[in-house]
């Protein structure tokens, strides 16, 4: 086939079938897409909520703490990005299903949930750790982050599919020094996304996982404020520098774009090169 006839071929793929043609240009597109991220006032959360929220998501943000609520809102609104806020314990059943309600009523369904919300009550050896340590950030890091997808899953459903990201740690793979109780929650978060994949693939919802490395957050700031940790984790990296909320944002807002649509069950470890391996 010669230059000339190969060039009419293209042209004639173009005007018969625009759609596929179009593809690569929208499909990062979330337009129209309606997304809760829990924890999302601050951190990865918020740097999740500006990610979806700039690809054309209306996202719905959320804290324990109404101050930061309205700060964040005030923040993605100035960046033209269709918000929602509200206040939310996500350890507490009602204020699950307030956040979940409040969406539906503002926004009309639910596609995308990132579960972001984490505590870390703990810092020292595991076996100083206490009933009432395991008890709360189990609560909180894992049965909360099933409790929330269990209730948007119906949601979903009903709009054809959707997605679910959860963010769990470098941590859930190598735990750290002094956060033995937070490092298991976030191996059973790893758990978590491979075991709801299957089931929830029936109803088109892909479950994925983020596994960040330490990032530059308050939540982060008892590890990067001590220098000898910190120096000793740096030697594992590859790109030896602290990650940014932003870096883990993109992440997410790809896991939930049809980019990633052949994509679920799966854990992207974003660590600057470090090892990750169960």
């Amino acid at each position: 086939m010669n230059g000339r006839v190969m060039l009419k071929s293209v042209f004639r793929c173009l005007r018969t079938n625009p759609v596929s043609c179009q593809r690569n240009m929208s499909q990062s597109s979330l337009a129209g897409k309606v997304a809760i991220v829990t924890a999302s006032t601050d951190g990865i959360g918020l740097a999740a909520a500006q990610a979806l929220g700039k690809r054309g998501a209306h996202v719905v943000v959320s804290s324990r703490r109404q101050a930061n609520v309205d700060k964040a809102v005030a923040l993605l609104q100035s960046q033209s990005i269709t918000v929602t806020g509200t206040t939310c314990n996500v350890g507490k059943e009602e204020d699950r299903e307030k956040l979940v309600q409040l969406t539906l009523d503002q926004c009309g369904g639910i596609d995308i949930l990132v579960s972001n919300a984490a505590v870390n009550p703990f810092f020292g050896n595991i076996m100083d750790s206490t009933e009432d340590v395991w008890d709360k950030i189990l609560s909180v890091n894992v049965t909360s982050a099933f409790l929330m997808t269990k209730l948007v899953v119906p949601h979903m459903t009903k709009r054809g599919g959707g997605n679910v990201v959860f963010v769990s740690s470098v941590a859930g793979y190598q735990p750290m020094q002094a956060l033995g109780p937070y490092s298991v929650s976030k191996t059973a978060l790893l758990g978590l996304t491979r075991a709801l994949a299957p089931e929830l693939a029936q109803s088109n919802i892909r479950v994925n996982c983020v596994a960040p490395g330490v990032i530059k957050t308050k939540f982060s700031s008892a590890l990067t404020g001590n220098e000898d940790i910190m120096d000793e984790f740096k030697k594992q990296l590859s790109i030896k520098r602290v990650g940014e909320p932003e870096e883990i944002g993109g992440v997410i807002a790809f896991l939930c774009s049809e980019d990633a649509s052949y994509i679920t069950g799966e854990t992207i470890t974003v660590t600057g090169g470090i090892g990750c391996r169960l």
